[in-house]
């Protein structure tokens, strides 16, 4: 199969018609064999029906996965790269602001041009300045944390992959922003990126706008980077940090008591260690040094068994 193309929903009723059949003609005017995954979001109007009606339709190409809730894009875009069969995966969103036509250019710029990912670059936007510019700002601290220097939109919906790059890699709580960084991590550093249509939404409002996007996702930067750098062998920052902290507290304690002894030998009148500041500030550092070791001794733990992290409730599967 040439193509498997991936679209994560939460209420897009009115769209989806349009924009499988839109599908299908791109597909068809290209030779393409293809599906269409279809993961409904825990939609509450009539996507499921529709789905299911386009199931009817061409059994052998529409697949579908219905959410019991909602649990948001990642979760989403995970179980819909695990049932992906296609040499190619495009990833879109349901809305119709991300054209079909572009599925035969990133297709070949993965075949052809020996690609792992291609992300798309909305140059031309038709969003509003409120989130245009957060957006800009985000996208140049996720270049400049990632080492990904080409890309200019990190959270574009319109992607393409080797079939091999949604298989290894694993996408979970809001890490669909960073998929790019992701794969990379992975060891698929050939990613490239291409500019791409941008059109007005026609229907509904989007149902990602808000600030908490913007502060959630350099949360997330901030968690993969660490993860990333950190994440399969925590012991090297909070056990080296902690042992920074106890040695400087046990030196210091050791200091403080020296010149006590030493006093008192040469009976000189000193005030009682349990008197000065620096003997609870070494004590205190002492002990934080104990606890970021026994942290990073905890994590070494944890990250030999995160079982359960992609565990969803899936209603039905066509």
């Amino acid at each position: 199969m040439d193509i498997s193309v991936v679209i994560p929903l939460y209420n897009e009723d009115e769209s989806i018609p349009e924009l499988y059949a839109w599908i299908k003609r791109v597909m068809k005017e290209n030779h393409f064999t293809y599906e269409v995954i279809f993961i409904n979001d825990g939609s509450t109007d009539r996507s499921w029906e529709i789905i299911c009606e386009l199931k009817k339709q061409q059994p052998e190409v529409v697949k579908g996965i219905k959410f019991r809730r909602n649990y948001g894009k990642s979760p989403a875009l995970y179980c819909g790269f695990e049932q992906a069969q296609g040499d190619v995966v495009i990833t879109m969103d349901a809305d119709l602001q991300d054209s079909p036509d572009e599925i035969p250019g990133l297709y070949h710029m993965i075949k052809d041009e020996g690609y792992d990912l291609v992300s798309g670059y909305k140059q031309k936007r038709y969003d509003p300045i409120s989130k245009t510019i957060p957006t800009k700002l985000f996208n140049a601290t996720a270049r400049k944390i990632s080492g990904i220097k080409n890309l200019h939109d990190f959270n574009c919906g319109l992607k393409a992959y080797r079939k091999a790059v949604v298989k290894n890699i694993e996408v979970y709580g809001e890490m669909h922003r960073y998929i790019p960084y992701l794969a990379k991590n992975a060891g698929f550093d050939k990613i490239g990126e291409k500019v791409v249509q941008h059109q007005a939404r026609k229907y509904g409002s989007s149902k990602f706008m808000g600030l908490n996007r913007f502060v959630n996702g350099y949360l997330d930067l901030l968690t993969l980077w660490f993860l990333s750098t950190f994440g399969k062998k925590p012991m090297h920052v909070f056990g080296f940090l902690g042992t920074i902290m106890f040695f400087i507290g046990f030196v210091a304690a050791f200091w403080i008591g020296a010149d006590k002894l030493w006093c008192l030998a040469h009976h000189i009148p000193q005030r009682l260690v349990t008197d000065s500041p620096y003997f609870y500030i070494a004590l205190t550092m002492m002990m934080i040094g104990t606890q970021l070791f026994l942290t990073g001794f905890l994590g070494d733990l944890i990250s030999r068994s995160s079982s359960g992290r992609n565990d969803y409730q899936i209603e039905e599967t066509i």
